[in-house]
């Protein structure tokens, strides 16, 4: 189904940042952080502009990634045009004057900022995973989860203590924290916005988990050494989708997260400019573009992947599926998809 972009309530748009003053993003912040996007190949080199184009093309045609301007997060009624918003909303220069602005709000009154897609959906992402993490703890692998299953917090951190989770984007760190509600303890929280980081570190504190670890890294150019069980996106590739490069930009957005995804573990992503099947068609794409490279002659080897031919990087798991949805065009739809991938 292709995507349904709705015009959002007043109510429905807390996730959609409002728009910062456009000053504060002139053409030389765009050219910068356009520019400053470290592009690396698949065996660890760096390309300029021109070579990273030419080599992300043959990936792009056969792939399903839709151009920049494909995602919005505001109506085309909205006063700023939709162009420009798109083009702010992926540049991290954008994030750090939000993030400043969410951060000076913190200290001045305690406000923790927003929630991305609102706090309702944020808990059906935590329980929801949860659920899928035991299923898979207990030797099944699940293809419906009941939304509303739950499971008593004390039975929940046997099987949940093991699970190392890494939400990429975190943002404000609050889902991290929904998760440790839920019987979650080894946790990070990475973001390229320093003030983010800030922010999830103060508000962690002020809410008694000590415990999450949250540190400066760019999922495009990620410097961690470590894979995770769990990795969690919500709204991230969203994001990177904004940006001008946008459709290069989750091409290495997937290759960023197939390295931190350890091998077994789960990917659960949630967006709200992707439907199910459009993240199913999209991974299903990178699959075939990692399994085609890998079966090229006189290609090196990815060790970091070591994928074999017939081993996929990623296969569909299952989906939240207690979203409300709507009815447009003869097609049903709903604002948020949450999917999870099983990394092979």
């Amino acid at each position: 189904m292709a995507g349904i972009r709705l015009p959002p309530d007043d109510s429905d748009i807390s996730h959609a940042r409002a728009p910062i003053n456009a000053d504060l993003v002139s053409d030389d912040d765009r050219s910068v952080a356009a520019d400053s996007w470290s592009i690396k190949s698949d065996y660890g080199s760096t390309l300029d502009d021109e070579q990273r184009h030419a080599d992300a093309s043959d990936a792009l045609a056969s792939g399903n990634f839709r151009t920049a301007s494909d995602y919005k997060l505001i109506s085309d009624k909205d006063e700023l045009d939709s162009e420009v918003v798109t083009s702010m909303l992926g540049l991290q220069s954008y994030w750090d004057a939000a993030y400043a602005d969410e951060l000076t709000n913190f200290r001045e009154h305690g406000h923790a900022g927003e929630v991305w897609f609102g706090a309702e959906v944020m808990e059906i992402v935590a329980s929801w995973t949860k659920s899928l993490c035991i299923e898979i703890s207990q030797g099944h692998i699940p293809n419906h989860l009941d939304d509303a299953k739950s499971e008593p917090v004390e039975q929940s951190e046997k099987y949940l203590s093991s699970w190392s989770v890494l939400d990429i984007g975190t943002g404000n760190g609050l889902l991290l924290q929904e998760l440790a509600k839920q019987g979650f303890s080894d946790l990070t929280g990475t973001d390229y916005s320093e003030g983010a980081i800030d922010l999830a570190r103060s508000l962690a504190d002020r809410d008694g988990f000590t415990n999450i670890n949250f540190l400066v890294d760019d999922i495009l150019e990620s410097k961690l050494e470590r894979q995770f069980q769990l990795v969690m996106d919500k709204g991230t590739l969203d994001a990177i989708g904004l940006h001008p490069d946008g459709p290069i930009k989750r091409i290495m957005y997937w290759d960023s997260v197939s390295r931190l995804v350890a091998p077994g573990g789960i990917f659960v992503v949630t967006s709200c400019n992707n439907t199910k099947d459009e993240l199913i068609q999209e991974v299903d794409a990178y699959n075939q573009r990692k399994l085609g490279a890998s079966q090229e002659p006189d290609t090196p080897k990815d060790n970091d992947l070591d994928l074999s031919q017939d081993s996929p990087p990623f296969r569909y798991l299952n989906h939240v599926r207690s979203y409300p949805t709507f009815m447009f065009g003869g097609s049903v739809g709903s604002r948020v998809a949450t999917v999870a991938f099983l990394r092979s």
